[in-house]
């Protein structure tokens, strides 16, 4: 007998399991930061204009399997005088999207400070990145080996977990794997967490 609370109903173990998550995705100017955004969330391509402060959705995905998260997304300006608010969205986030355009290697340099920069302040160690290899498309695309040494992701460091994820927005290749990635990262953590809070 008992109370009839140690045993879960089946029809439970058969309904999604929700989450929600807070994602910063940031990037230089015009690396398709927002077009990843809402290729995301409506599925087709939206055309955009350059972000003067930050767009912020809310979508709710399925992420295969029974698995469905609710992310609220915020997509960041990358003009260089709005680059210092970045810290103000990466405070408590559960993972960054940075995005990077393949064609753009005279800017790779530039990709790679400010993502080294956001990715090493105190306040986001361990927090998990999946890097978006944005415009594959093109046919001057850089490959990937070479955008990951451009970016020096090895050089992030142990406790930085990354991910690099050839994409192209506009018709929406390569998101959602990159973004099923994330979210693996982040679970991951989250249970990192959890056991060390329960060693205090």
């Amino acid at each position: 007998m008992g109370n009839g609370l140690s045993e879960q109903p089946s029809f439970l173990s058969s309904i999604p399991f929700f989450q929600s998550f807070h994602i910063a995705i940031l990037g230089l100017d015009s690396a398709g930061k927002t077009t990843v955004l809402y290729r995301l969330q409506f599925n087709e391509f939206v055309n955009t204009v350059p972000t003067k402060g930050f767009n912020a959705e809310k979508v709710k995905l399925s992420l295969g399997g029974h698995r469905t998260g609710t992310f609220h997304f915020w997509d960041v300006g990358g003009q260089e005088k709005l680059r210092p608010l970045w810290k103000s969205y990466t405070r408590c986030t559960d993972g960054i999207i940075f995005v990077v355009d393949s064609v753009d290697a005279e800017r790779m340099e530039e990709a790679k400070t400010e993502l080294h920069k956001i990715a090493k302040t105190s306040e986001n160690q361990g927090v998990p990145l999946l890097v978006v290899a944005n415009k594959q498309d093109l046919r001057h695309s850089l490959g990937l080996d070479e955008i990951e040494k451009l970016l020096a992701l090895k050089e992030l460091g142990p406790a930085t977990p990354w991910h690099l994820q050839p994409a192209c927005a506009i018709i929406g290749d390569g998101l959602r794997e990159g973004l099923e990635r994330l979210h693996d990262m982040i679970l991951k953590r989250r249970k990192v967490l959890r056991q060390q809070r329960k060693k205090r």
